[in-house]
């Protein structure tokens, strides 16, 4: 049985990065995805034959109405479920073919996560729920919390260590978030709707640290979202309709204000 330390590596971030991250080279590659719930009598078609390319470094924004299969397609990259057919690959590793315990060991290792609610264990400090995800993966616990201790420098919570979630504000709980999900150098964060729970000014201060992670870090960041305002930082911006994907655009390309995309900027059809 294949052992999870025989499991390709997808290819790393750069350890630095003040010239900005290496971009062109393909990270994840879907191929014919499609995902299907429900019963053999009922099915419900989540995806429909999904093909498409995303690049190491860049910073994408999925967006889509509700039904759309934004949320479906943000889980097949990020390794939180199965496409029923296709293929998904991150560095030329086929999840696909990864058994259930070989596919948390890659999560684990190649993508952290940041999600609308925070999602962070209330008894514990900001400084041992960063240092967790390194300490499951094997690090020395005092390694671990003191990699912690230099993301929470980064993220702006230098004085908020000891701190436990109930004593910090969203924004915070949210800086803590991110902190988590990149302590152990993953190739790819996810980030579900990182947002919804902040107002305007808090939102942008977090939309601006994601997209400075990118640049600076060489860390592959994909959005599932409904804010317009996470487009501004976005290099590409995927539109869903119907399970399937209806337009890729540049963010350089479309005009957006805090109320939308500008109607002028929508290609013909609509938006998604």
């Amino acid at each position: 049985m294949m052992k999870p330390c025989a499991i390709p590596e997808p290819p790393r971030p750069p350890a630095g990065a003040a010239d900005g991250p290496a971009r062109g080279g393909v990270l994840v590659r879907l191929s014919e995805v499609c995902k299907v719930f429900g019963s053999a009598e009922n099915p419900v078609q989540a995806l429909r034959r999904v093909t498409f390319e995303i690049l190491q470094g860049e910073y994408l924004s999925i967006m889509g109405p509700s039904g759309s299969g934004k949320t479906t397609l943000f889980n097949m990259i990020g390794a939180l479920d199965r496409c029923t057919s296709g293929t998904v690959e991150i560095g030329g590793v086929r999840l696909n073919g990864l058994r259930d315990g070989e596919l948390a060991f890659f999560r684990g290792r190649h993508i952290g996560y940041v999600f609308q609610s925070y999602n962070l264990l209330a008894s514990m400090t900001a400084l041992a729920n960063v240092a967790l995800p390194a300490v499951l993966a094997g690090e020395d616990p005092r390694a671990a919390e003191e990699r912690a201790e230099a993301m929470l420098v980064r993220v702006g919570l230098a004085h908020r260590l000891r701190h436990r979630p109930d004593e910090l504000s969203g924004g915070q709980q949210q800086r803590v978030a991110i902190a988590r999900a990149l302590v152990n150098r993953p190739t790819i964060v996810l980030a579900d709707e990182p947002t919804g729970n902040l107002d305007l000014q808090t939102g942008e201060e977090i939309i601006a640290l994601l997209g400075e992670f990118a640049r600076e870090l060489g860390v592959t960041v994909i959005t599932a979202t409904h804010d317009y305002k996470m487009l501004k930082a976005s290099d590409r911006i995927v539109w869903m309709k119907d399970g399937a994907i209806d337009r890729v655009e540049r963010a350089a390309d479309v005009r957006i204000d805090e109320g939308g995309m500008d109607a002028a900027a929508a290609p013909a059809g609509g938006r998604a």
